[in-house]
């Protein structure tokens, strides 16, 4: 088993930002995590990726065993802590892969940040055009007739009010309920890491801002429902995949579709046969492949 060290670092802004880091070849990847989750989730791949690179996995703000000092009100936020990030720990030219939220966090990052990044795989990402927020209906289900608009009415909606108490009350049997009804829904972990799973979600302390910035965030040239594009897809210039799920009830198909159109000919695309929303338990055999060879130039540019 490699080493993996957990580290911290002090931010000018205020905030820690904690990271694991794991021993390995000069080649760096930055793993960036998914809402209710933290950098604990990416253990399989920190692991398991070839000990030719060197791996670091960052908690954003408010995740894990980073600070949550100031309140984050969109995906900048969390992509100018990860430049401040990189710059102290003098980390450039790595690979960058970012799951769900990650996903828009590593798609912000790099438009906003050219020259450190040199390829980018979202994985089971947000779309491009953002993650939209509808508020829940009477059968407990998301209205898509009528979606939110204020980081106000997302504090008040049920599905944010059940998760957080599920947070607060470490009810640990309705987060697994959850996950395993739109998570792991093909494969589950094993138990002891499950148990260490579901502690890590309670962890979370910005469950309603990163609703609220997903459904506000749009890099895309078109309008997403909800505000127009900023147009930023242009200075993404580095090599990029996006890897979805055949069975993901996460991230939709169309979400997926979305980044596909928005990034033409720059990226290459890769439907994860049997894979859920959760790719590196449903099958990390497969996933960890698709990254390898990515990440080592083995795939070309052409969607496949």
């Amino acid at each position: 088993m490699p080493s993996i060290n957990l580290k911290k670092v002090s931010l000018s802004n205020g905030e820690e930002i904690a990271y694991r880091e794991r021993e390995g070849g000069k080649d760096a990847i930055l793993l960036v995590h998914g809402n209710m989750t933290s950098s604990v989730h990416w253990d399989v791949a920190i692991e398991r990726l070839s000990p030719n690179y060197k791996v670091y996995a960052v908690d954003l703000r408010g995740f894990g065993e980073s600070s949550y000092h100031h309140p984050i009100s969109s995906i900048k936020d969390f992509a100018d802590d990860l430049k401040l990030v990189v710059d102290a720990i003098g980390l450039r030219d790595f690979s960058l892969a970012g799951w769900s939220l990650g996903g828009a966090v590593g798609q912000q990052f790099c438009a906003d940040y050219p020259g450190y990044c040199n390829r980018l795989f979202l994985l089971v990402s947000a779309s491009s055009r953002g993650y939209a927020y509808y508020r829940t209906g009477e059968d407990g289900l998301p209205d898509i007739n009528n979606r939110i608009e204020t980081l106000a009415e997302i504090f008040e909606d049920g599905k944010r009010k059940n998760v957080q108490t599920a947070y607060d009350t470490l009810n640990y049997d309705f987060l697994r309920q959850m996950w395993d009804m739109v998570i792991y829904n093909n494969n589950k972990p094993e138990e002891e890491k499950y148990q260490k799973y579901l502690a890590d979600m309670t962890s979370q302390r910005n469950l309603a801002e990163c609703y609220h910035a997903l459904n506000y965030f749009n890099l895309s040239d078109v309008h997403n429902g909800l505000v127009e594009g900023e147009g930023k897809i242009k200075n993404i210039n580095v090599p990029v995949m996006i890897a979805w799920g055949e069975n993901d009830m996460v991230v939709t198909r169309q979400m997926t579709d979305e980044l596909i159109e928005d990034y033409g000919e720059k990226a290459v695309y890769k439907e994860l046969d049997g894979c859920g929303h959760s790719p590196f338990i449903d099958d990390p055999e497969q996933l960890l492949n698709v990254m390898e060879q990515f990440f080592s130039n083995e795939i070309g540019k052409e969607v496949v």
